[in-house]
């Protein structure tokens, strides 16, 4: 039986059906119905020739089908008993494992995953999730700001922790390590920690205010563990996983250590896959799969700023993390969230206080607006840029035009004439 058996055309989406969207370009001169029914084939039970093994019942219970092919779209439904329960990395092995080396396809792209909501609450979701984030820091009605320290690599711990005190003082509510900080010679973890726990501490002194230092765990699986542990025990509220290197099971074993923080994922990596317009996973994919298995906050681009990624592709990812009921399309059944929280998006990459008005606009309050250079890279410095974007963020807030209310905002106007505002 050649690919062929693999096609349904016109059949019905069941309820427990595990279903893709690809967009498929077949090599040379192959049709489009073979190659998707090769795809199905690979993804599920089949491979490249008939074997004894594979009787026609199993093959009648188990195969994946095609069930549309519109242009170069082809929908594919898979039976739910091909995946293991709670088993995040087993569902892309299958889904996304094989089917992109094959030489039949030229290009093939995961654009969309619906997953059985029986099977989907085989896990856990996030811990905390929106509702637990503005908890934990007591804020509410606006969106949170965060800065990255920079510059990425080179602080010594002392160092680090001054510049996250100077960024919590002058008005960030978060401030974490970058996606390639970890344990270097020039900052060992324990070290870099306790003293951004003390500056922490000193920054709520100061200001009253609740905030959060996310310190960077990824490691090896039961480092990042410990890691994590020794974080809880002196207090951190969120740690940081660079989610995709880290991987599904990664993150997965941080999640089901119950340690009651936030899970902050970075998305390093993530454009090796998603970039490229018909080759890939979209990012929307990973982002629905990641609030599946437990992430709280994860960065999803911006539209605007350094990163690639148009504001259609950010809004994807951003209905995947707080949908209650993600829509993916008329011909493509809806991904249902019953019973899990919401994730919290985060903006992140290339942005300055000039982007603030754009950036409300696109993601609303639900988010976390973070900051890097654009905070520290401010003519007078990492506080005087902490400022400028909640100067920024309140003209957004009350529906203030920056040309105006950076008349009475110095840091804003100081800012806006090093980086053009971005409407």
């Amino acid at each position: 039986m050649g690919p062929e058996a693999y096609l349904d055309l016109g059949g019905e989406i069941q309820e427990d059906d595990l279903v893709c969207r690809f967009r498929l370009r077949p090599a040379r001169d192959a049709a489009v119905e073979a190659s998707a029914g090769a795809v199905a084939a690979e993804s599920s039970i089949g491979t490249w020739t008939d074997v004894k093994t594979l009787s026609a019942e199993m093959r009648s219970r188990l195969r994946a089908r095609v069930v549309s092919i519109e242009g170069d779209l082809a929908t594919i439904a898979y039976p739910d008993i091909l995946f293991e329960k709670g088993n995040m990395a087993q569902v892309y092995s299958g889904i996304a494992g094989n089917i992109f080396g094959m030489k039949g396809i030229e290009r093939l792209r995961l654009e969309s995953v619906r997953f059985p909501l029986r099977y989907l609450q085989s896990f856990p979701g996030p811990q905390r999730g929106v509702a637990g984030i503005r908890e934990t820091l007591g804020i509410y009605g606006r969106p949170l700001v965060g800065t990255i320290v920079k510059p990425k690599l080179g602080l010594d711990p002392k160092a680090h922790a001054q510049v996250v005190y100077d960024a919590m003082e002058a008005g960030c509510d978060v401030v974490k390590d970058d996606e390639n900080l970890t344990s270097q010679p020039f900052s060992p973890f324990s070290e870099r920690l306790a003293a951004c726990l003390d500056a922490r501490k000193r920054a709520e002194d100061k200001t009253g205010e609740a905030k959060g230092y996310i310190p960077n765990v990824t490691a090896p699986a039961q480092v990042m563990l410990r890691r994590a542990a020794e974080a809880a025990r002196l207090g951190a509220r969120f740690v940081m996983v660079d989610f995709i290197t880290a991987g599904w099971s990664g993150v997965q074993s941080l999640r089901d250590a119950g340690l009651g923080m936030v899970l902050h994922g970075h998305r390093a990596m993530h454009a090796a896959v998603t970039r490229i317009p018909d080759h890939g996973i979209a990012m929307c994919v990973l982002a629905a799969s990641a609030r599946a298995v437990g992430i709280d906050q994860l960065h999803v681009g911006t539209a605007v700023g350094k990163m690639a990624g148009g504001e259609a592709d950010v809004v994807k990812s951003v209905d995947a993390l707080r949908g209650e009921t993600t829509e993916q399309g008329s011909s493509f059944p809806a991904q249902d969230w019953t019973g899990f929280k919401r994730t919290m998006p985060i903006a992140s990459g290339g942005l300055h206080p000039g982007h603030v008005p754009a950036l409300y606009r696109i993601f609303g309050k639900e988010v976390i607006l973070q900051f890097g250079g654009g905070i520290h890279g401010h003519p007078d410095g990492t506080a005087a840029g902490a400022r400028a974007v909640r100067q920024s963020l309140q003209a957004a807030l009350e529906g203030m035009d920056l040309s105006e209310f950076r008349k009475g905002a110095p840091a804003l106007d100081r800012a806006l004439k090093q980086w053009e505002p971005q409407r």
